[in-house]
């Protein structure tokens, strides 16, 4: 009896390998290898206090136009509804190559303008520019993390936890990997930050794609392991720049630390492999019993043909929603309550503590921090914001899946223990802002996963390029409130008030200077009511959401894989029988074989 080989050796062995090759290239889990190496450099908006100096001094800006291009910087990341539609009708490979684009030429003409390399720009092109290079952001976002949710819906906590976690840490890889190609030169760092990102998405367009959902017993399994060695990344992250923050690092020790960076970065490929070795292993194992093609996208067409629906203007249904959890329209979600809450919840909840972590270097000022303290206050945020992603993403599946616990009710919880952190500084609490930047950063990572993940449950991931990016626009309308219209002029109010009072007159484009704790307090004091007006906001969607979230929330997913196994299945079983009416009939026992 001849058998086929699946081993590495032989006449096969060669072939073997090119199949394998292929296979892991193409798999899920290199998929998602992918996505997190472009979201591990997607966060070059969280670097502009590294490189801002550059800009204000090269081209001779005062504080308020810096502020401006901050501003058009946080608009350019956060909205994203371009780079949402366009993947509507688009492959995620086109979102990627337009955000690669985007992004080397809106700091390349940033670093071309502060090089003066080109006649120094008006202040509206920068802008442009800046806004450009930032929204590119949005671009790898939706191409990597939404393509990534809807191959794991049934994991969508996890993997939002995940994704938006390396966004986090992105800020504190680039910087070691920038020291270690350019040491010192932060003008060099618009560079990079121009032709990194772009060019790892570049390099991964067409590895990045929506795949068939398959189930699989060890998915969340997988999950945690590439989990734990993210925690190692960004333990290791977190030690290397205390320690840089206490010594002088030289280039050679810039090097070293950058290379464990880009060893720690590509160690999930181990798990990759070892993944995609056993699908394939598997796949061989039916191919080699199952010669006959048995699997197909499609293995008994007429069992789900479905008759073609009539279409029904999106405008006639704007008003006349679906259930919770199956496919909203757009216009359906946008004018629906949930949205408009979760809008708003995030807006004040989000635009509150994103006006702590941008103004936390003036805050240390105005308290009277050292400049060594303040530099430990970004590095603090920077890991608690991963932390806090990863912990909301993973415990909240956790708790759904086994309790019914529902993530409204989880962002109300963050929102509410946000509010501790404002109050520290409200009150300019000895040694408080240590505590309050740990607090700032976990709970403005832990909003998003939560805010994403709900935005997918309630309205279904047809149309989620557009919902997420819809969901994440509140976030500059958030800041653009609390930050320049509250913050920032009672910042003035204080800072003018002070100079009265020792008998100087503010000149026209001298920055303003405030110290002690009246900088801010009623600044936070508003902040934190914004933020209790968020958490009664959120809590009024747990109570309208309570009777879904206590149902299963994702049977249709799970229904939809079990009946394509089912099909799958029924092949096999449909070769068998053919298989055996071909076989010709046994021998009987001393017949000879004179085959």
């Amino acid at each position: 009896m001849v058998t086929k080989s699946s081993s590495f050796t032989g006449d096969g062995g060669m072939k073997n390998i090119i199949n394998l090759s292929l296979h892991v290239f193409t798999g899920r889990w290199f998929m998602v290898f992918a996505c997190l190496l472009i979201m591990s450099v997607a966060g070059a908006t969280y670097m502009f206090a590294l490189y801002s100096g550059d800009i204000k001094t090269a081209l001779g800006y005062d504080q308020s136009t810096l502020n401006l291009l901050s501003t058009f910087k946080d608009l350019g990341g956060n909205v994203g509804i371009i780079s949402g539609l366009i993947n509507e009708i688009s492959p995620p490979w086109v979102v990627l190559l337009l955000g690669a684009v985007m992004n080397f030429s809106g700091y390349f003409m940033i670093w071309l303008a502060v090089t003066k390399k080109i006649a120094r720009p008006p202040v509206w092109q920068m802008c442009l520019f800046i806004c450009i290079g930032a929204n590119s952001q949005t671009f790898a976002n939706t191409g990597a993390l939404v393509t990534c949710v809807k191959n794991f819906p049934e994991s969508r906590g996890v993997v939002l936890g995940l994704l938006k976690g390396f966004v986090g840490l992105s800020g504190a890889i680039i910087t070691q990997l920038y020291h270690g190609f350019y040491g010192h030169d932060t003008r060099s760092l618009i560079l990079f930050i121009g032709w990194l990102p772009a060019a790892v998405s570049i390099v991964f367009l067409r590895i990045v794609r929506v795949l068939k959902v398959v189930r699989q017993a060890n998915e969340l399994k997988t999950f945690y392991n590439l989990l734990y060695i993210s925690l190692g990344l960004a333990g290791f992250l977190m030690v290397i720049i205390i320690i840089q923050n206490k010594l002088q690092f030289m280039e050679i020790e810039y090097a070293i630390t950058a290379s464990v960076v880009v060893i720690l970065l590509f160690a999930p490929v181990g798990i990759v492999f070892n993944e995609e070795l056993k699908l394939w292993k598997q796949k061989q194992e039916t191919v080699n019993q199952f010669p006959v093609n048995i699997i197909t996208e499609n293995p008994n067409p007429n069992t789900s043909v479905t008759p073609p629906e009539k279409e029904v203007s999106c405008w006639k249904t704007v008003f006349a929603p679906p259930e919770r959890g199956e496919d909203f329209t757009i216009l359906q979600a946008i004018f629906s309550i949930d949205m408009l809450i979760l809008f708003t919840t995030t807006t004040f909840g989000v635009g509150g503590t994103l006006t702590a972590i941008d103004n936390l270097g003036q805050i240390g000022r105005s308290l009277g921090y050292p400049n060594k303290s303040i530099t430990t206050f970004v590095t603090l945020v920077s890991i608690w914001n991963y932390a806090g992603r990863v912990t909301s993403g993973f415990v909240s599946e956790i708790l759904l899946a086994k309790y019914k616990f529902p993530r409204p009710l989880m962002l109300t919880i963050v929102l509410f223990v946000s509010c501790v952190g404002h109050l520290l500084i409200a009150f300019g609490v000895a040694n408080g802002l240590y505590v309050s930047s740990v607090i700032m950063g976990f709970c403005f990572g832990a909003q998003w996963p939560l805010i994403f993940a709900i935005i997918s449950e309630i309205f279904g991931l047809k149309y989620y390029s557009t919902l997420y990016n819809l969901g994440g626009g509140a976030s500059p309308v958030g800041a653009y409130i609390l930050n320049v219209l509250v913050a920032g002029r009672l910042y003035d109010k204080e800072a003018t008030s002070q100079m009265k009072a020792i008998g100087m007159e503010r000149k026209k484009g001298r920055d303003l200077t405030c110290t002690g704790v009246n900088c801010y307090r009623m600044s936070f004091l508003i902040i934190t009511g914004a933020t209790l007006f968020a958490c009664f906001i959120s809590f009024i969607l747990v109570i309208r959401t309570r009777k879904f979230y206590r149902s299963d929330i994702y049977k249709k997913f799970r229904e939809a894989a079990d009946a394509a196994t089912l099909q799958t299945e029924m092949a096999v079983a449909s070769t068998i029988d053919k298989e055996k009416q071909m076989k010709p009939p046994e021998r009987k026992s001393g017949e000879e074989d004179h085959s």
